[in-house]
């Protein structure tokens, strides 16, 4: 087999691959864009949760004694 074919039969090969791997770039790309999205929702929720935690807790630890009395006493 000559060595011009054979050069030719390498970067067919070598082409056929790179194709592949610009398309799972591509496809991983999609991917960590779609993920990057997400955690940042992520993370807002996380945010808004904290802070309605720290409410909550504010509030049971709250002491009754320090409440003025109700209106019908």
């Amino acid at each position: 087999m000559p060595i011009a074919a054979t050069l030719e039969e390498r970067l067919t090969e070598l082409e056929v691959r790179f194709a592949f791997l610009e398309e799972t770039v591509a496809v991983l790309n999609t991917t960590v864009a779609a993920h990057d999205r997400v955690l940042g929702e992520m993370r807002e929720e996380f945010r808004r949760l904290r802070s309605e935690l720290g409410v909550v807790r504010s509030s049971l630890s709250h002491d009754p004694a320090t409440e003025p009395p109700p209106p019908h006493y």
